[in-house]
């Protein structure tokens, strides 16, 4: 008996450890290629990471190389230049700057109540519903309309609207564009931008606050100003940050709508024309310094939106702290 019960234990242990042996083998083998599945995803992260780095470093010498002649030929003056005479080759960027930061920051503040008011309206009044999903679905409709559709529109009903105010207003130039038509326009584009982010980090905000703040005896609009809006300005500023870097890089739409004067805008009524949009109407024709010209044009468009996204930064930064 004790001799077939040994039997029958040696048995089950011959059984039992090359099915232990084969089960350490394969999780060794498993944890082998996860380790190199893993070690292969990062350095595809890595990679791609210095890719994005080297492409905009690229970005930058290209602009510069093609500038080149430009920036001997005007040198630093080409920033505060106030003409833009082709038949003279004289080349300043003041007009195009001027009226570049004009429009994106007049159209940011036209736009910032309404990002604001929409994002609090999703986030906090109605975060489901099927009215909330068809805001949420004609947010993101707006953002995905193409500027030329925006421009036509603004053609068509925003010049007759602004003329209609020029008239009231006494303006000697009723043309119904300008620098006014074009920030409405963009106004409109921008939205979505600063609104869907808005709503995304108002939603995050930890259910605890609130209900803290409630069972203390504020009111849902205190609530929202001492508990929301502080909790999320960092989100909410971001927001606005990515709308003015949108506003910044328009063409279409504000090409069709701001007049495209070379002259530097006297009044918000007035005539003018943004960096983006003199690249695209006078590039196609241009040569030598003048292409040099509009490539530093460019250039300078490129460092402003940098500039303002690093100040962005710093500025989200110290919110957050």
């Amino acid at each position: 008996m004790a001799e077939t019960v040994q039997m029958e234990d040696q048995v089950k242990y011959q059984t039992v450890a090359p099915a232990k042996s084969l089960s350490y083998a394969s999780r060794v083998k498993r944890s082998y290629r996860q380790i190199k599945v893993e070690s292969a995803f990062k350095v595809a992260l890595v990679s791609m990471g210095i890719f994005m780095v080297v492409l905009v470093f690229g970005i930058f010498l290209t602009l510069v190389i093609g500038s080149s002649q430009s920036i001997k030929t005007f040198g630093i003056s080409f920033l505060w230049g106030k003409k833009w005479d082709a038949v003279n080759d004289v080349y300043g960027a003041w007009p195009f700057l001027a009226g570049t930061l004009l429009t994106s920051f007049l159209a940011l503040f036209i736009s910032i109540p309404f990002s604001i008011a929409v994002a609090i309206f999703l986030g906090e009044y109605f975060p489901k519903g099927w009215f909330s999903e068809l805001l949420k679905n004609t947010i993101e409709l707006i953002a995905a309309v193409p500027s030329v559709i925006y421009g036509l529109w603004g053609f068509l009903v925003l010049v007759p609207f602004v003329r209609t105010i020029e008239i009231k207003l006494g303006i000697q130039q009723q043309q119904g564009w300008g620098i006014f038509t074009a920030s409405l326009i963009l106004a409109v584009m921008i939205i979505p931008y600063a609104a869907s982010l808005g709503r995304s980090v108002i939603q995050m905000v930890p259910s605890a606050l609130k209900e803290a703040a409630y069972s203390l005896g504020a009111t849902r609009w205190e609530v929202i100003k001492n508990v929301v809006i502080p909790y999320t300005k960092s989100g909410l500023f971001a927001g606005i940050l990515l709308s003015l870097g949108r506003a910044l890089g328009e063409t279409m739409a504000v090409t069709m709508l701001i007049g495209n004067s070379n002259d530097i805008p006297k009044s918000i009524f007035a005539t003018g024309n943004t960096m983006a949009s003199a690249i695209a109407l006078f590039f196609g024709e241009a040569n030598d310094i003048r292409r040099s010209s509009l490539i530093e044009l460019g250039l300078v468009l490129f460092v402003i939106t940098m500039i303002i996204n690093m100040l962005g930064k710093r500025v989200i930064k110290r919110f957050t702290n």
